[in-house]
């Protein structure tokens, strides 16, 4: 086995890079001349410069590789289109890249998001078989690009989708660190619950479905059984930091002009931002939960990382690093 890992330089992608390591397993990594490197072991690590973007680079790089891992996508855009350019279409060349292997290629990973299912609850939890009914344009390219290697795939593939992702070295959860540290409590939607994964226990789900015999073209929802609120989160974070706090509440109507400002403000910078009315969408969702007990089953994946022992270990990494 050989695998080609898109997205290694990102926050999910290095923790599958490290995953594969630990396990010995041969790995090649596309990367652009321009991506950061920081979290990388660039001693042996095999570079292979190209993008996801470029389809000729891809073809080159898919030489001696028998797996692909694709983890490589765009999780905030302005405009929007650039999610169809990252999500879309650079997931079909992807698979038209492999598709030219002629079976040299034994297996795709592709790795999606719980954003393509749409909003669910702990009483209706998503499930692999429900329609897709996305509510963001995310949530849409990321279905489009699951619908390439669904369609199109000519090899083995397996669809990953797992919901919120925390962990050492993300910068999307980091926010909710920081307010604590300045002595804020931030406290959305109390009635959203939401599924999410720790980043390695998602990497060594990842890594599991590359020659499992099960996920031969499945698709499996990666998550922690355990059911939280972004509240509960909050203050899970200022428990662990031992910071007084001082409650700031987040109540549905107060983060829609928010997240317009922040909209207005992102189309005029022309810079993607965190907030904006897409992600308004997102929150005033009744939850964002998934059933993973099918990936356990089949494949014997248990994301077992409470969120006490996952805040733990981000919040060593974060002040070990002084991103805190």
């Amino acid at each position: 086995m050989k695998v080609l890992l898109t997205g290694a330089s990102g926050f999910v992608g290095s923790h599958v890079l490290d995953t594969l390591t630990a396990r010995g397993i041969p790995t090649a990594v596309l990367l652009r001349p321009t991506s950061a490197r920081r979290f990388l072991q660039l001693a042996g690590l095999e570079i292979r410069t190209g993008s996801i973007t470029e389809p000729e680079s891809l073809r080159k790089a898919l030489d001696g590789v028998t797996h692909v891992i694709h983890c490589a996508g765009c999780t905030r855009a302005q405009p929007y289109s650039e999610f169809y350019e990252i999500n879309h279409l650079g997931t079909r060349n992807v698979v038209e890249a492999v598709n030219t292997q002629e079976g040299r290629v034994t297996r795709l990973v592709h790795i999606s998001s719980l954003a393509v299912t749409g909003p669910a609850t702990p009483a209706r939890p998503a499930r692999e078989s429900d329609p897709p009914t996305p509510i963001s344009e995310y949530g849409k390219s990321k279905l489009a690009g699951e619908k390439e290697v669904r369609d199109h795939c000519r090899a083995d593939f397996v669809i990953i989708r797992p919901p919120a992702v925390y962990g050492p070295r993300d910068k999307g959860f980091l926010t909710m660190f920081e307010a604590v540290r300045h002595h804020l409590l931030p406290q959305p939607n109390k009635h959203q619950a939401l599924s999410l994964v720790f980043v390695k226990d998602l990497a060594e789900a990842v890594v599991v479905s590359l020659d499992h015999p099960a996920a031969s073209r499945q698709t499996y929802f990666v998550a922690s059984k355990e059911i939280v609120t972004a509240r509960q989160m909050a203050e899970e974070i200022a428990a662990q930091m031992n910071r007084w706090t001082v409650p700031c509440p987040l109540p549905v109507a107060l983060l829609w002009p928010i997240c317009l400002t922040q909209e207005m403000w992102s189309r005029l910078s022309g810079r993607p931002t965190l907030l904006n009315l897409q992600k308004f969408a997102e929150l005033r969702a009744p939850g964002w939960v998934c059933d993973s007990s099918r990936a356990q089953r089949e494949l014997g994946v248990e994301c077992k990382t409470t969120l006490k022992e996952g805040v733990a270990q981000a919040l060593t990494w974060y002040q070990a690093e002084k991103w805190l």
